[in-house]
């Protein structure tokens, strides 16, 4: 993996100069933020669903609240509704659906998608999408575009979708999962270095790189050998976690103590998995 060159002709830019959460986008990606975060909030999204956030501040269990959003979820965007007599049954693009098909492959359409949703709110620009993203014109970002707009999930709200997701997950991380905490210690394997860019090199195994505005990570590093001989750890600030394993009772993600993170610059250790002896 080589150091990001100008000659490079990667996308220099972090990403838009506006976003949805409040604070520039510089400084959103920047590896400053993610040692000393704050919290961030979607704009508009609680209080357009001011009476889910009004009941889950009542609730007492885990299990309780993430029953509670996945009702609500079910009942505000129609995802368990059955169409009537003599109605066709009609595609509802659906927050679990994405995070299915990304299980299978992050760089599916489905994946362009979540990408795209990202970038829109937090104006972080991909860096790669089946290949790296160098420049605008390129075949591989006029791909993920394409993609990022296809119209199979851009139907049903699905960025609403993912707004109160991540609404959801940043208040039962403070409710529940790490409460009093501003960092998690997660782990990335990876056998394909191409889709993060190293920014500078800080140690024997330290680095500045630059990840992708959406990449799974795991919090057992065992599980993270499993998917390539490179262990990326990071300290990953709260505001940047969109999903992970234990926030909701029903999803296709269970197994791999998965957590979809939002990108950036990082500074990680990196080295390769070895057994305990």
């Amino acid at each position: 993996m080589a150091a990001y060159s100008e000659t490079d002709n990667y996308i220099a830019m972090p990403g838009h100069s506006t976003n949805l959460v409040g604070i520039p986008t510089g400084l959103l990606a920047s590896a400053a933020f993610n040692e000393f975060p704050i919290p961030l909030h979607i704009s508009g999204t609680r209080e357009a669903h001011r009476n889910l956030f009004e009941h889950l501040d009542s609730v007492k269990d885990a299990t309780d609240a993430a029953q509670l959003f996945q009702d609500y979820m079910a009942v505000v965007f129609g995802l368990a509704s059955e169409p009537g007599p003599g109605e066709k049954r009609r595609y509802r693009a659906s927050y679990l659906r994405l995070l299915k098909d990304w299980g299978f492959d992050a760089n599916s359409a489905a994946g362009a998608v979540l990408k795209g949703w990202v970038e829109s709110r937090f104006g972080l620009f991909p860096s790669f999408h089946k290949a790296p993203l160098y420049r605008f014109n390129s075949h591989a970002w006029m791909t993920y575009v394409e993609e990022k707009m296809s119209s199979r999930f851009h139907n049903n709200s699905i960025h609403m979708q993912l707004d109160v997701l991540y609404e959801f997950c940043q208040w039962a991380l403070a409710r529940f999962h790490a409460t009093g905490k501003k960092h998690l210690r997660l782990f990335r394997g990876s056998n394909d270095l191409r889709e993060h860019q190293l920014l500078q090199q800080l140690g024997n195994r330290q680095a500045l790189i630059r990840l992708n505005n959406l990449v799974s990570f795991t919090s057992q590093p065992e599980i993270a050998d499993e998917f390539g001989d490179t262990i990326i750890e990071a300290e990953v600030p709260l505001p940047k976690i969109l999903f992970y394993n234990d926030l909701l009772l029903r999803h296709p993600l269970r197994g791999e103590a998965e957590f979809l993170v939002i990108g950036g610059d990082y500074r990680v250790q990196m080295s390769y998995w070895r057994e305990p002896v």
